[in-house]
C-alpha cells in the first residue's frame, strides 16, 4: 500500500467505519447477491460465498439498471445490505439507488481502488467533505 488514504470525486451517505470485503468484479444487487441471506451468489463472481452484510464492498464498477435500484432499497428495508460501497466507477442508477437505500458511497479514485486496499482491512470513509475518502486503518 502506497498511501492509506484515497481521495474519491465523489460520495455521499453517513460516515462509516468497517472491514473492507476487495475484488476485482463489479457489483450487480440484482444478479450478485441472494438478498435473503446476504451473501454474494453469483457462482462467477470473485466473493462468491462470501456475506457482504455490514462489510465495506471495494468493487470495480457499478452493473445493471434499474432493478439493481430497486434491489437496495429492498436490502435496506430487510437491513441485509452492505456497510458501504466503494467503486471506482458508477452509473447514475447505482447513485440513485444508493440514495433510495440511505446507503453511503464513494467512487472515483485516481488508481483502482480494488488493488489499492486488502481484503479484510479496516476502513473508515468520509464522504461528505469537500474531498471524499476511505482511509486504511489496519
Amino acid at each position: 500500500m502506497s498511501k492509506s488514504i484515497f481521495y474519491a470525486t465523489a460520495g455521499m451517505g453517513q460516515n462509516v467505519k468497517g472491514t473492507a470485503l476487495v475484488a476485482k468484479d463489479g457489483f450487480s444487487a440484482r444478479y450478485d447477491l441472494d438478498r435473503i441471506h446476504g451473501v454474494f451468489s453469483r457462482p462467477e463472481h470473485k466473493l462468491a460465498g462470501e456475506s457482504y452484510q455490514g462489510r465495506i464492498l471495494i468493487l470495480d464498477a457499478a452493473k445493471g439498471g434499474v432493478a439493481t435500484a430497486w434491489m437496495l432499497y429492498e436490502m435496506a428495508a430487510r437491513k441485509i445490505v452492505p456497510a458501504a460501497l466503494v467503486l471506482n466507477a458508477v452509473n447514475p442508477i447505482m447513485v440513485q439507488g444508493t440514495a433510495l437505500a440511505g446507503m453511503t458511497l464513494i467512487s472515483g479514485f485516481d488508481q483502482d481502488i480494488t488493488q489499492a486496499i486488502p481484503n479484510g482491512a479496516i476502513v473508515e470513509i468520509e464522504p461528505n467533505g469537500e474531498r471524499p475518502f476511505i482511509r486504511v486503518l489496519g
